[in-house]
């Protein structure tokens, strides 16, 4: 997309006049403004044009934000954001690339890319809409639910207790791990600016309200508290995983909320460039074929 797209954008102009169909009271709503705003404040505070955030989504509620924050964007298939992700983020590495996905397309079909994302320390943000369930095709369990939840497919209840995603992404070496709530909008925003401009591979495990098909509010409303200054040390694996591990996705526990870990290590898009180095500048090559077409 060309600069002049996006030249003097205010923040209310980032939201698309695209019609939004998600159900009254979704969680996604708050994180699409919070998505917003972060995007508008890190380019009026950190100087990043608008045109080098790119937002990729996949399969289900959450990736129709793609289409209302008007920034440049991509689709993946279900579970496959990420590997599209870390090729844009090696062909420009002036990119701030942001992953939206859900719990049942990031902890299912594509577990396998986000623990290799994590592993590599890719330079690239995911944040995860976790509703834990499956909202667009109307209520299957994902890796997240819980013990014993009744769903379309699971009537009597499920028989298998659920992941602790941010354990697993302290076990596969991602480099940044926070836990945020839709119900906290502020919080959330700062945990957004936090995790882009953190070098290296960021998550972010949203608990996201599906207000159609598994209700939490009153539970995380009731069990949720967002951790002080201190409170964990972000740069020891052990003391973050021993918050991490407060609370398990099932029973019942107090639900912290923030960074739980956070750490500089080589970036794997930077030690990846070496092996081309002396070759002719893509981009430029790119901008002369551009150029040739106008």
């Amino acid at each position: 997309m060309s600069p002049e797209r996006f030249a003097g954008k205010p923040a209310g102009e980032l939201i698309s006049p695209a019609e939004n169909t998600w159900c009254p009271g979704c969680g996604n709503f708050a994180i699409q403004h919070m998505m917003k705003s972060a995007i508008a404040e890190l380019s009026e505070e950190e100087g990043i044009p608008l045109e080098n955030f790119v937002l990729l989504g996949g399969i289900g509620c959450h990736g129709k934000l793609v289409d209302y924050v008007n920034v440049n964007s991509l689709y993946g298939i279900h579970g496959r954001s990420i590997p599209a992700a870390t090729g844009i983020r090696l062909a420009n590495p002036d990119l701030r690339v942001i992953c939206h996905v859900g719990d049942g397309d990031i902890y299912a079909e594509g577990l396998d890319h986000l623990i290799f994302a994590a592993k590599r320390n890719s330079d690239i943000t995911v944040i995860v809409h976790d509703n834990r369930v499956y909202g667009l095709t109307t209520g299957q369990y994902t890796p997240t639910s819980p013990f014993g939840f009744r769903g379309r497919s699971t009537p009597g209840g499920i028989t298998e207790h659920p992941i602790n995603p941010l354990a697993v992404m302290l076990a596969a070496g991602a480099t940044h791990i926070a836990r945020g709530y839709t119900k906290k909008v502020r919080h959330l925003k700062d945990l957004f600016k936090e995790a882009i401009m953190h070098r290296g591979f960021s998550f972010i495990d949203v608990l996201q309200i599906c207000a159609t098909y598994f209700n939490l509010t009153d539970y995380y409303n009731a069990h949720t508290y967002e951790m002080q200054e201190g409170e964990v040390d972000t740069g020891r694996f052990e003391g973050a995983l021993a918050k991490v591990r407060e609370w398990d996705y099932d029973r019942e526990a107090p639900i912290a909320l923030g960074t739980f870990y956070s750490v500089e290590k080589p970036v794997y898009e930077e030690k990846f460039q070496a092996p081309i180095a002396g070759r002719p500048d893509r981009r430029e090559l790119v901008r002369k074929v551009l150029e040739e077409w106008r």
